[in-house]
């Protein structure tokens, strides 16, 4: 799990219930880390992404807010900031130690039409995933931001997977919420199956989902970190990679109707060799491992999932692979 990450911690908060299907998910890292962000598609809701251009004055975030509620969501990042500054954590713009901008991006996923108009989340779901943060397994599926997800037919949700690579740790969390399918609807086999050891039994038939009327608004929103000690530029290098992950694991991606946008993290734990010849070279690994882990999160998000909002759930469509 991206918590396998040292020093990055993870909560949700959620509603789920009549006219409510929306949430928040937070993915905190207190003591700050070195942060970057890559957008595609035609339809992003972003929040503090300008600053982690290389070139800007701040180079570490405090949290990143991954949300539903469209552009309305945003506002669940406010309750992140109250929540670090309530502990002092933050770029510091004062002599006294409480004298600090938290420093909190946030990305938004389209879920409105699964909640009654107006229910979304605010700056107390942001708050409450706060409270709920912890450094321990991550709860995956229908929670979160990922409550009120739809990725193609099918329920999307929150995924997360990790990898070791020489030494270092990747770890990724991805909202899965995409216009295109993450499923061969003929055989029920998802896209990026290849990628991992899901503990299930891949079906082979086709299964009945939800007619698409229509194209819906959607986006893919997530975060890999690393424990390495990166500069900014370097974690976009992550965030790229990421990138091609997602578009393994949903087809088509980056479309005009989502936004899709990838956080880094470089938590700052281990170094990366010194050697000119050497730190390109660990980089790459460490960009293969970030498109690997957020593809593998891609399918946990759409494995975990639970109907919900009337979107059935893979494991609905295809009972079958739970089996083994």
């Amino acid at each position: 799990m991206i918590t396998d990450v040292d020093g990055v911690l993870v909560g949700h908060h959620h509603r789920l219930e009549s006219g409510w299907a929306t949430g928040t998910t937070v993915v905190l890292v207190p003591q700050g880390a070195t942060a970057a962000v890559d957008q595609r598609g035609g339809a992003p809701g972003t929040r503090e992404t300008n600053l982690l251009e290389p070139e800007n004055l701040v180079q570490q975030v405090h949290a990143i807010c991954l949300s539903g509620g469209s552009a309305y969501g945003l506002a669940a990042a406010d309750g992140v900031m109250r929540w670090l500054s309530e502990r002092d954590h933050g770029f510091p713009v004062g002599t006294a130690a409480h004298e600090v901008v938290p420093i909190v991006p946030a990305a938004v996923i389209f879920d409105l039409p699964r909640s009654d108009w107006g229910n979304r989340p605010d700056a107390s779901f942001g708050y409450a995933a706060c409270e709920a943060a912890s450094p321990g397994p991550v709860v995956q599926g229908t929670v979160g931001a990922g409550t009120g997800a739809k990725v193609g037919s099918l329920k999307g949700g929150v995924g997360t997977a990790s990898e070791a690579v020489n030494g270092y740790t990747v770890g990724a969390l991805a909202v899965v919420n995409a216009a295109g399918e993450a499923v061969r609807l003929d055989t029920g086999v998802p896209f990026a199956a290849d990628h991992g050891d899901f503990g299930v039994v891949w079906p082979n038939r086709p299964g009945e989902v939800l007619a698409r009327e229509r194209q819906d608004l959607n986006t893919t929103i997530g975060v890999v970190a690393v424990d390495a000690a990166l500069s900014k530029a370097e974690c976009r290098r992550l965030t790229v990679a990421a990138q091609d992950g997602l578009a393994r694991a949903v087809r088509p991606a980056h479309t005009m109707y989502d936004g899709d946008t990838v956080f880094a993290l470089a938590t700052g734990a281990r170094e990366l060799p010194a050697d000119p010849a050497l730190r390109p070279f660990q980089l790459n690994e460490l960009c293969s491992a970030a498109a690997r882990v957020f593809a593998r999160a891609m399918v946990h998000g759409l494995l975990s999932a639970v109907s919900a909002a009337e979107l059935p759930a893979y494991r609905d469509i295809w009972p079958e692979a739970f089996t083994k």
